[in-house]
């Protein structure tokens, strides 16, 4: 049974850091990018963070570049999404997923725009207090 288990959010203030986990079994993790996704109150989910460890390419949104940084650790089948300098805007369920990666292991940057997604965790709820 494939799964992606999301764990560490939770209630922050603002200015302070978290760092989400996401464990994944069930598939081959080294033949999968990994993306982190959000979706705040009312609004439609939107991309993260994007990263393929077969060739490094990593991707950002404007809104968290700079403060967010992806990373895997493939021995442990765990993709990683260190937050910090949190803001209120922040506020929204997180959600990694998984997209099969092409030649020599690329991700393209559609992945922020969900596009190829395999597999969904089911989200966890990071609340950033002002």
């Amino acid at each position: 049974e494939v799964q992606l288990v999301e764990s560490g959010g939770g209630l922050v203030q603002a200015g302070g850091s978290l760092r989400l986990s996401c464990v994944a079994s069930g598939f081959t993790f080294d033949d999968y990018a990994i993306g982190w996704f959000r979706q705040a109150p009312g609004k439609e989910r939107e991309g993260v963070s994007c990263f393929s460890s077969g060739d490094g390419s990593i991707y950002y949104a404007e809104s968290v570049k700079g403060r967010f940084t992806i990373a895997t650790d493939n021995a442990k089948n765990t993709a990683y999404l260190q937050m910090n300098s949190l803001k209120p805007e922040d506020t929204a369920v997180y959600y990694c997923a998984a997209i099969p990666t092409g030649l020599y292991g690329h991700v393209s940057s559609a992945c922020l725009d969900e596009l190829g997604m395999d597999y969904w965790g089911k989200g966890i709820l990071v609340t950033v207090s002002s």
